[in-house]
Order: C-alpha cells, then sequence, then structure tokens
C-alpha cells in the first residue's frame, strides 16, 4: 500500500486505547486517516494513543463510550459525525472475553458489548458514512471452532459478528458500504491467555502451526488493508489471521 492512502478520511476505532484497536488507529494515521477512538475506563491509555495520532500529523480524538450503553454509543457517534464531517470507516474492536464458568452475567456482558454494542455502533455509524465505506469487524477463530471448554459464550457473540456482516455486506452495498471481517486467533495482548499457562502452552505447541501468538501490528495491516482502495471489490469476507489454526 501506498503512502497516505486514507488521506481525507475519517475512521472510528471502538476499543481504541489498547491492543489491537490501538494498533489499528496507529496504522490507519499513518496512512493519512483522521481517528476517533472509543475506551471505557482507560483514559490514561486513551490520551496517550491519541498523542501518538496526532504526531503522524492528522486529527485525532478520544471519547469514552460504554457499547453496553445505546445512549453513549449515539452520543459518540453522532458527535464524530459533527466533529469531523462523517464517517468513511468503522473499525469494531472493542469486545470483552470473560471464559471460565458458564454465567447469566457473563452472557450478558458478552452479549451486550460484543453483539448488541457491535450492531448499535454500526447503524448509528452508516447513517453518517459516506459512499465508499468500509466496516470491519474483529471476531474470532472460536467463531468457528471451540477449542476449549468455557468459552461458550464468547463464541457465540463472535459467530454473530462473522454472521452480521455477512448481512450487512448485502444490506450496505447499495450504499457503496463494504463489510468484512476478521477472525483472529490468539494475539499478544492483555486479553490473551499467558504463553506460560497450560492453555497456552497446548495453543502454541498443538494448534497453532507457526506456534506463536500474532503481534497486533499484523492484524492492523490487515484492517488497514481492508479499509483501503485494494479492497475495493471485497466485501462480505472472511480473513482468518490465526497462524494456521485453523487451516
Amino acid at each position: 500500500m501506498g503512502e497516505k492512502i486514507l488521506s481525507g478520511k475519517v475512521a472510528l476505532v471502538t476499543g481504541g486505547s489498547r491492543g489491537i484497536g490501538a494498533a489499528t488507529a496507529r496504522r490507519l494515521a499513518s496512512l493519512g486517516a483522521d481517528v476517533v477512538i472509543t475506551y471505557v475506563a482507560q483514559a490514561e491509555k486513551a490520551k496517550t494513543v491519541v498523542e501518538q495520532l496526532r504526531s503522524q500529523g492528522v486529527r485525532a480524538e478520544g471519547i469514552q463510550a460504554d457499547q453496553a450503553d445505546r445512549a453513549q454509543v449515539t452520543a459518540m457517534v453522532d458527535a464524530v459525525a459533527q466533529q469531523f464531517g462523517g464517517i468513511d470507516i468503522l473499525v469494531n474492536s472493542a469486545g470483552v472475553f470473560r471464559p471460565g464458568e458458564l454465567t447469566d452475567a457473563g452472557r450478558d456482558e458478552q452479549v451486550a458489548i460484543n453483539v448488541t454494542g457491535v450492531a448499535d455502533t454500526t447503524y448509528r455509524a452508516v447513517r453518517h458514512m459516506r459512499e465508499g465505506g468500509r466496516i470491519v469487524n474483529l471476531s474470532s477463530g472460536l467463531a468457528s471452532k471451540t477449542f476449549a471448554a468455557g468459552m461458550s459464550d464468547y463464541a457465540a457473540t463472535k459467530a454473530a459478528v462473522t454472521a452480521y456482516t455477512r448481512g450487512w455486506a448485502q444490506d450496505f452495498a447499495a450504499r457503496g458500504i463494504n463489510v468484512n471481517v476478521i477472525e483472529c486467533g490468539i494475539i499478544d495482548t492483555d486479553m490473551a491467555m499467558s504463553k506460560d499457562s497450560e492453555g497456552g502452552r497446548f495453543m502454541l505447541q498443538a494448534v497453532i502451526p507457526m506456534h506463536r501468538y500474532a503481534d497486533a501490528d499484523e492484524v492492523a495491516g490487515v484492517v488497514a488493508f481492508l479499509a483501503g482502495p485494494d479492497a475495493a471489490y471485497i466485501t462480505g469476507s472472511t480473513v482468518r489471521v490465526d497462524g494456521g489454526a485453523l487451516a
């Protein structure tokens, strides 16, 4: 991809204060996009990311918004559209992972943020999205295969995101908006299981042919491709970044 291929574009990256979201925000800014990130409790981390984005010569803001709260999502999206004049790229990166004992509370939280929150953000963002817009959803390989006990609710939420992606590709095609999903394997962020844990060792030795976790920047690069001009004819597609775990 050439330099500044996203110049003049406005990108909204949910969950952009850390992990894949932060890496994605930095990558989009490096390509010339103005970027808004959302966060819930990581105000200092969000501030640091925003400063990093601005240092690349683009406009950048951080907005506190809980994706499980529809009113906050609505206010956040409207604020982005008003301040930046519209939205060209939406990256649905915010999410929670609550493995372990299956409980009503854990399921409700994951559904509220990973499914309903993603849909609420998307439906509001497309109201302000210009022709040629791009939506990139972050999902998980667990949408296709669950590797261990205690992940059922999370896996179901990510399967819903993948299903939504296929449907939204149909729904928004007439408006020239492309929608794709990345099903991630284990990414080396604070959400990942420890490499030294029993589960981590099992994944590295028996499940992931490349025998390593992915770096967040490796996912960000795929997001940037899907948001850029070279992906103009790609929509409704699932891209796996999992080191061959589901090969």
